[in-house]
């Protein structure tokens, strides 16, 4: 098919025929995982959703609820089978801001869409905006292969043809984080890593004497962040900053609760170190807050969780419009990965790709390209849409009834 048979193909009216998400879950061997404030993580859980057109078009969305194996996923699957399902069957797919509207509106969609403003359905939050982050990413894989081209083209071209990564990892003791984050360097040519800290440790000083550790064994030349999955309070976290004053973190993540914005602003306003938060918010109005709050210099959606791809377009806007970096967050399945991975490539404001080192099977084994990390980058897709084929076999192997 020529590139003008393409153009015509493309405007001929599609259909949604078929939606169907389900709970997968892959059992991790016992000498790939690693414990975190999460506990042990032994299983990798999300929800896969597979939209299908009339004409055959597959689109393949995410949704989280949960971090690590610690999520059950049956009422987000229930949620989108059930109740957003019939909404999406008979609509044109390729209708993505329309269909985004429908669903964070409700029955009240016509008028907000008239009148220009929002007028969200009451209740709308949490596993309704991961629910429609998992049709918004299919969608717009949808819309790529209708056009036989890469995401990253639609949302306004690439920057480079590969972005720099950095290691997310360190769960090591004291004595062995220096080398288990060294290992990240020496083997995938990292210049960036990230490590946990919080309550993990059990106090600030045991996470400062593991970040003090990592740093001396990395050198200078090596960017060090950390991440506290929101489990320091106030008073622990600027302590930690304190102690940490001399280790040039590049940032600290969640140092404290997502719903705590004016304490998260209090650790900034107290330290030097950047913060860096986002992974648990929910719509361009979350960040916002994030913003107005003066909490935050890095803003990390997910785009399983945050409302899909349509609205973390929304949310790098405001990361270049405040002068803030975009750094999504990419521990996720093999949608949402690679949805970050070319909103990333596109954004103005992108300017690191996390990959994670703990196993992630929903990334290296659901799909048959694999992803690869090469002298500290990773490249990006060049194939139509989101540029993987989900291994249905595999999907089928591990979907959990429901």
């Amino acid at each position: 098919m020529t590139s003008l048979d393409n153009m015509y193909a493309s405007k001929r009216p599609m259909r949604i025929e078929h939606v169907q998400a389900s709970w997968v879950s892959f059992p991790i061997a016992i000498d790939q995982q690693h414990r975190s404030d999460f506990g042990q993580i032994d299983r990798f859980d999300t929800a896969i959703l597979r939209i299908q057109t009339e004409c055959g078009q597959v689109g393949w969305g995410e949704a989280k609820n949960a971090a690590g194996s610690s999520g059950n996923y049956s009422a987000l699957v229930h949620l989108i089978n059930s109740e957003i399902a019939p909404l999406l069957l008979g609509r044109e797919p390729r209708d993505i801001t329309s269909i985004w509207g429908q669903l964070y509106n409700g029955s009240r969609y016509k008028e907000a869409s008239s009148r220009g403003h929002c007028m969200p359905q009451l209740a709308r939050r949490g596993l309704t905006i991961a629910a429609m982050s998992a049709v918004d990413i299919a969608l717009w894989d949808i819309l790529g292969k209708s056009l036989n081209v890469p995401l990253w083209l639609l949302l306004g071209g690439r920057k480079a043809d590969r972005l720099p990564a950095y290691g997310s990892g360190g769960w090591a003791s004291a004595a062995k984080i220096g080398d288990e984050l060294l290992g990240y360097v020496q083997t995938q040519g990292f210049r960036a890593v990230k490590m946990r800290v919080g309550v993990m440790d059990g106090t600030p000083q045991r996470s400062a004497a593991r970040v003090k550790a990592a740093r001396e064994r990395l050198g200078p030349e090596v960017d060090l962040m950390c991440d506290a999955h929101g489990t320091f309070n106030v008073a622990d976290a600027k302590r930690f900053c304190h102690l940490v004053r001399d280790c040039d973190l590049a940032w600290l993540e969640e140092p404290v609760s997502a719903d705590d914005k004016a304490g998260m602003a209090e650790v900034r306003q107290a330290a030097s170190v950047p913060i860096a938060a986002g992974e648990s918010e929910g719509t361009r109005f979350d960040f916002r807050d994030l913003i107005e709050h003066r909490a935050v210099d890095i803003l990390q959606p997910d785009l399983a969780v945050c409302g899909g791809i349509t609205e973390a377009i929304a949310i790098a806007e405001l990361a270049a419009t405040y002068n803030l970096a975009f750094v999504p967050h990419l521990w996720a399945g093999a949608p949402s990965f690679f949805a970050g991975l070319h909103l990333c490539a596109a954004a103005s404001a992108g300017t690191l790709v996390e990959y994670p080192m703990g196993a992630n099977p929903m990334l290296h084994d659901l799909i048959q390209e694999p992803v690869q990390v090469l002298d500290g980058h990773i490249s990006i897709p060049d194939r139509p849409g989101l540029g993987f084929t989900i291994r249905q076999e595999v999907l089928a192997a591990h979907a959990v009834g429901v």
